[in-house]
């Protein structure tokens, strides 16, 4: 493991300690296995004649260990992803702790994002709205929760006038809202720039909100004409 390979994403001083000390630890663990103390020669893995019976004999051990180390590091992150996953973490977050795809962490640790299912309701026919997320574990309860809010609620003026469901990777899967020409909840297709729901503590959450908020608005209105 060269340290050019650590250094070609910035350099960063932390990755490349790392790196050194994961060097030493399986070098020290090889010297272990072949009976050779701590503090003897060899101290590095340079440190021995190339062409050497002893040589070979230690650089196979080393590999061995290395090769230990990568099916360590598997289990390792298996645990660390199921616990993310137990602490609400998503797929796209996984893959990017991961440097890989949201599809390639689905696929690698298929079991560590739990059944969650996200409503967020819109309340209040009047600028500005109310909204709020829940958290089910059930699907069908996320939708019949969302679709009796919005159902129940137009009567009241801080009543739910729409109602959405997004799974464990905060897509869009459901959607409604109260048509003025039907006087009922009616489901909808939310628009393409609403089926990623950013969590309720990103950054982009507040943004996310407003589009939402500005499409029911105006898809009420437009019932409205109609009725």
């Amino acid at each position: 493991m060269s340290d050019d390979m650590w250094l070609s994403d910035g350099g960063e001083e932390d990755r490349v300690g790392f790196a050194t000390a994961l060097q030493n630890l399986l070098w020290a663990e090889a010297k272990r296995r072949e009976g050779i103390a701590a503090d003897e020669h060899p101290h590095s893995v340079n440190a021995l004649r190339p062409d050497s019976p002893a040589a070979r004999r230690l650089h196979l051990r080393h590999l061995e260990v290395a090769a230990e180390c990568g099916e360590i590091a598997e289990q390792v992150m298996e645990g660390a992803a199921a616990r993310a996953g137990r602490a609400g973490a998503s797929y796209p977050e996984m893959g990017a702790a991961a440097s890989i795809t949201r599809q390639a962490a689905r696929n690698r640790w298929p079991q560590a994002v739990g059944t969650r299912w996200y409503l967020h309701t819109l309340t209040g026919r009047q600028q500005p709205h109310g909204a709020a997320t829940v958290m089910t574990r059930s699907r069908d309860k996320a939708v019949t929760t969302g679709w009796d809010a919005v159902r129940k609620g137009d009567a009241a003026a801080g009543g739910a006038v729409a109602a959405l469901v997004c799974d464990s990777e905060r897509r869009v899967v459901w959607a409604c809202l109260f048509d003025p020409a039907e006087y009922d909840a009616v489901t909808i297709e939310a628009p393409d720039d609403l089926i990623d729901v950013p969590a309720g503590d990103d950054e982009d959450h507040p943004a996310w909100t407003g589009r939402w908020a500005q499409f029911v608005d105006a898809e009420i209105e437009r019932r409205t004409v109609r009725a």
